[in-house]
C-alpha cells in the first residue's frame, strides 16, 4: 500500500496503499480511518506480479535539486498552499489522503455522477482496490532511489494528517504515490465512462494537488507521479483480467445510472471545496 504512502513496502502487503494518504471523507473535519484495507479473500491483491512493474526510478528524471528554476516552483506552490490551511479545500485534501477501502471507492463518485460502491458496482470496486495497489507499489524504485525529504521537514509549516507526520517524514516525497494512484484511478475511469471524462480528468488533477495542499509532497512530486500513472494504466491493460473488470465495470456504471442512483459523496460540498482554488500551478 504504498503510493506516496509511507513504508510502501509495509502499506502495500498490509493492503492499506494510504497510510499516508490523508483521511478520504469529507470537506469538514474527519476522524482517521481503520488502519487495514478491505480485500476479498477471493481476489488476489495486484492485477500484475512484480517482475511485471515498471522501474519508475529509470523512467522519471531526478527530483528537482536546490537552487534550480524547478526547486523554486516547488517552493513557491508550496507557499502557496498555506492559504488553504482550515478551509474547506483542506478538509478535501485531508479526505483524499485516505486510500482506505471502502471509503476510497467514492473518489470519483461526484465526477462520475455514480455511486461506487462494493454493494452497486462490485467489479468497479473491486477494479479501484486491485489498482491502488499496482499504481502504489510501482513508484517504490523512485522513492527508493530519491529519498527527497517532504515539504514539511523544510518549511515547518502543518500537514493536514498530524497523525502521520512522524512516519511521513521518513519516507521520500518522490515521486507522490497518492498522485499516482489518483491519476490513474482518472485514467481509468475516463475510459470507463467516456461522457464523464472532463469531470472525472479535472477530480483527478486535484486529488494529486491535494498532496500539495496537504503540505506533504512538493509540485514536482505530483506531476511526476501522472506519468508513473500512465505508464502503469497502459501496463495494466495487457492483464485479462484487467480487462475484463474494466467490461464488467463498464456494464455496472450503465446499470446504475439507468436505475437513477445517486454519488455516495456530498457532491455541492466537494464542489465548493474544489472552487476555492482551481489549481495552485495556476
Amino acid at each position: 500500500m504504498k503510493p506516496d504512502f509511507t513504508h510502501q513496502g509495509t502499506l502495500l502487503r498490509h493492503g492499506v496503499l494510504g497510510l499516508i494518504c490523508v483521511m478520504l471523507s469529507g470537506c469538514s473535519s474527519v476522524s482517521p480511518p481503520p488502519a487495514a484495507a478491505v480485500t476479498p479473500v477471493n481476489k488476489p491483491s495486484r492485477y500484475l506480479d512484480t517482475q511485471m512493474l515498471l522501474d519508475s526510478k529509470t523512467l522519471l528524471p531526478p527530483h528537482p535539486a536546490q537552487g534550480s528554476a524547478a526547486m523554486a516552483l516547488d517552493e513557491e506552490i508550496s507557499q502557496r498552499s498555506f492559504a488553504l490551511r482550515d478551509t474547506p479545500r483542506w478538509a478535501l485534501a485531508r479526505l483524499d489522503a485516505d486510500v482506505s477501502f471502502p471509503k476510497a471507492a467514492g473518489t470519483f463518485s461526484c465526477a462520475l455522477n455514480a455511486p461506487v460502491t462494493e454493494a452497486d458496482t462490485p467489479r468497479l470496486y473491486q477494479l479501484l482496490l486491485r489498482t491502488r495497489d499496482d499504481l502504489g507499489y510501482a513508484t517504490r524504485s523512485a522513492k527508493k532511489h530519491s529519498q527527497r525529504p517532504r515539504p514539511f521537514v523544510s518549511n515547518q509549516a502543518p500537514i493536514c494528517t498530524p497523525e502521520h507526520q512522524a512516519q511521513l517524514s521518513k519516507d521520500s516525497s518522490y515521486p507522490s504515490g497518492h498522485a499516482t494512484v489518483g491519476w490513474g484511478w482518472a485514467l481509468i475511469l475516463a475510459e470507463l465512462s467516456p461522457s464523464q471524462a472532463q469531470t472525472v480528468l479535472a477530480r483527478g488533477l486535484a486529488y494529486g494537488e491535494s498532496r500539495n495542499v496537504c503540505n506533504v509532497h512538493w509540485h514536482s512530486d505530483v506531476v511526476q507521479a501522472r506519468s508513473v500513472a500512465a505508464a502503469m494504466v497502459a501496463a495494466l491493460h495487457s492483464n485479462a483480467d484487467f480487462r475484463a473488470d474494466m467490461d464488467a465495470a463498464r456494464a455496472e456504471l450503465l446499470a446504475v445510472r439507468s436505475r437513477g442512483l445517486s454519488p455516495t459523496r456530498d457532491c455541492v460540498d466537494e464542489s465548493a471545496a474544489l472552487a476555492q482554488m482551481p489549481s495552485l500551478a495556476q
